[in-house]
């Protein structure tokens, strides 16, 4: 945005120097070439003085001494013409004048009919054409004939690229100051603008990890965006104080829930050989029912936890962990018929929540034994390069389609093809959790030979 800005700033200059350098360009061009077009006038209108007698006297040559020398002193070409003969020089001061031309003759015409020279149209500098005058020679107020000077231009046009080149010099100069100055009031109006977007991403993080939201504190700027700064942070404590309450509200009810369900649970249980043979098998489905409600609360719990913990990361031994989770797992896996096999190399340590890697490997571990088919592998595999550590569970069950893995870590996304599975999609989104809180990452992947494998990143020690 700076840049931008910084772009219309210099445009508008660029406009206003045009504006202003087009027409003074052009306006000292018009000085130059006046000035010379009168000082051309006099030399012409002297010649036309001195031409009255000679053209009486038919004697033109009287003037070619006085032509010859003021070429040679100024190379200005003269030549005068009768008003019998205006393509036939009577006398001129070099033979090489072109008077058969259409804009001399153009300008001989209107000399014999009496007529002043009048100034030509502005020339540019790259116009190398001469500046031609035709005055009329009058006796007693008769025109007896026409004197014509052939003035070079080279000189006035030098003239008029330098005074061109010192605009264009002053015009970068003045430029090269808008730049200068243009760049500090651009960083100053900006500077809110710049801490609003370091807020925005401050924001996030703050709310993934259930930390206050530091405040914008723009205090130079614009009053709008200052005041704009200051909306936004109080837009960002409403949320915070939402989120908190959210997060506090779930935590709350799982919890406050726990009691009656555990009491409704010992109900229908104490109902066993009080119930009718038909009505048995709903009392079964009411006691399953309670146990997978029981398993929604806990990872309710579990993710409102994760998601309002605000104790910073730890440096946690991955090795470790792991082992022991696969060790508490090895029971459950062993009542379905899979084997847990750990493979990967030692990786050490990674920063991590309080028990974060232990979350994670449940959440995994749980999800694979639900869709893994008996008498398969779960591997867990990790991995250290680039200063990451990759921790992967992998299954062998269903799978996901494509276009479902960037959803599977939403919250209570199940795939429409697994629906008749306990769950209640809870598991992947605090993984994600989890792991957002040190900015790793959680990848989903479909292996080759079929079932899910996700891989969690997250920053070595």
């Amino acid at each position: 945005m700076r840049s931008r800005l910084l772009g219309v700033v210099l445009a508008l200059v660029v406009l206003v120097l045009v504006g202003l350098g087009v027409p003074l360009g052009r306006g000292v061009a018009a000085a130059e070439q006046q000035e010379m077009f009168l000082d051309r006038l006099t030399d012409t209108s002297r010649f036309a003085s001195l031409a009255g007698r000679p053209l009486i006297e038919d004697k033109p040559d009287l003037l070619r001494p006085e032509l010859q020398r003021y070429d040679e002193l100024y190379d200005i070409g003269v030549a005068v013409v009768a008003r019998d003969a205006p393509t036939v020089p009577l006398v001129a001061s070099r033979n090489d004048l072109a008077i058969g031309e259409s804009r001399v003759q153009d300008l001989v015409s209107k000399a014999l009919a009496g007529r002043l020279p009048v100034a030509p149209p502005l020339f540019m500098p790259w116009d190398e054409s001469r500046l031609v005058l035709a005055e009329p020679v009058l006796v007693d107020g008769e025109v007896r004939g026409a004197v014509i000077t052939f003035s070079p231009t080279a000189k006035t046009r030098f003239e008029v690229l330098a005074w061109w080149a010192l605009l264009l010099a002053a015009s970068l100069l003045v430029l090269a100051l808008a730049v200068l100055l243009a760049l500090p009031v651009v960083r100053w109006t900006l500077r809110p603008v710049q801490a609003l977007d370091d807020a925005t991403g401050k924001l996030l993080a703050a709310v993934v990890r259930g930390r206050p939201v530091p405040p914008v504190g723009a205090e130079s700027g614009p009053p709008e965006l200052r005041q704009l700064s200051r909306s936004f942070d109080q837009m960002a404590a409403n949320v915070s104080d939402v989120l908190a309450s959210q997060r506090a509200f779930v935590a709350d009810a799982s919890h406050q829930l726990r009691n009656p369900l555990t009491a409704l649970k010992l109900r229908l249980s104490n109902l066993e050989g009080h119930v009718d043979s038909e009505a048995e098998v709903h009392q079964v489905e009411a006691l399953t029912e309670t146990d997978r409600l029981n398993r929604i609360l806990d990872e309710l719990l579990a993710m409102a936890r994760a998601e309002s913990s605000s104790v910073d990361p730890v440096p946690v031994d991955v090795d470790r962990s792991v082992a022991a989770r696969l060790s508490a797992w090895q029971s459950a896996a062993a009542a379905k018929e899979v084997h847990l096999v750990l493979d990967g190399q030692k990786v050490g340590m990674v920063l991590a929540p309080p028990r974060g890697v232990e979350t994670i490997l449940d959440a995994l571990l749980d999800n694979a034994l639900k869709f893994t088919a008996e008498g398969t592998l779960i591997v867990v595999d990790a991995r250290k390069s680039d200063g990451v550590v990759r921790l992967s569970v992998a299954d062998h069950g269903p799978g996901l389609q494509p276009d479902e893995l960037e959803r599977a870590t939403d919250r209570f996304w199940r795939s429409p093809a697994h629906q008749n599975v306990p769950g209640s999609g809870l598991g992947l989104s605090i993984v994600r959790l989890v792991v957002e809180r040190v900015d790793g990452a959680v990848r989903l992947e479909s292996p080759e030979d079929g079932g899910l494998k996700v891989v969690v990143e997250l920053p070595a020690v």
